[in-house]
């Protein structure tokens, strides 16, 4: 740390002038509206599915996933196989991440 505070250059604050201040305001604007985005309930479920999904077989991998690569890209698609896997192979809780799954 000393040796930071003695061969650190300080930094020196420039203002800028009002219009290059408002040029950048408006274009921090411009991307803050474009990046907003909205999802329907069943796009933000189906995304929540998918999470939790990758998240049950990371957790249960060595239990009931075993014979498949550990990083494995679990998709939409591969829900019902990652809960009839959890609930056929795993224990009480693989069995109850499973049930959750399929709702």
């Amino acid at each position: 740390m000393l040796l930071f505070d003695l061969y650190h250059k300080p930094l020196k604050l420039q203002f800028m002038n009002n219009a290059a201040r408002k040029y950048l305001a408006g274009i921090g604007r411009k991307g803050g509206l474009k990046s907003r985005r909205t999802l329907s309930p069943e796009a933000a479920r189906a995304m929540v599915k998918v999470r939790e999904a990758r998240r049950a077989y990371a957790r249960f991998h060595a239990q009931c996933f075993w014979s498949y690569k550990k990083d494995l890209v679990i998709s939409a698609a591969d829900i019902p196989w990652v809960a009839d896997q959890l609930m056929k192979h795993g224990n009480r809780q693989a069995w109850l991440v499973g049930a959750a799954l399929c709702r």
